[in-house]
């Protein structure tokens, strides 16, 4: 009986991480700095766990598939969700209309599911 109680508890670790699935972008916010500079602040839900299971970052992204920008997030938010992180000085290519925001969790690597947001005053 102790084994099978022991198995189970170890388990339930194991599946733990998988249920916090991938990270859930709520809602972005883009403004214009100045001609062709951008902030982004970006909602983002996700079953954070702990250290080893969080939303760990997100990315803006051209059309072509150009990392434009990159906010890293160095601790779990287990406790505030959802949560919003901005990041400033996005440099956007003329001509560039729309881009995405994909967002990132140490376990599940990226998000399937991308958010698209118009740029400002284009």
């Amino acid at each position: 009986m102790r084994y099978i109680l022991t198995a189970i508890i170890l388990l339930g670790m194991a599946v733990q991480p998988a249920l916090a699935g991938d990270v859930e972008i709520v809602k972005v916010r883009a403004s214009q700095n100045s001609p062709g500079v951008y902030s982004f602040s970006v909602t983002l839900k996700h079953g954070d766990t702990g250290w080893k299971h969080y939303a760990d970052g997100w990315e803006v992204v051209g059309p072509d598939g150009m990392v434009l920008g990159v906010r890293t997030l160095y601790h779990p938010h287990v406790n505030e969700q959802p949560f919003t992180r901005s990041l400033s000085g996005v440099k956007i290519p003329g001509g560039v209309k729309e881009v995405r925001i994909r967002a990132h969790d140490k376990v599940h690597g990226t998000a399937a599911k991308t958010y698209s947001v118009k740029v400002p005053g284009r």
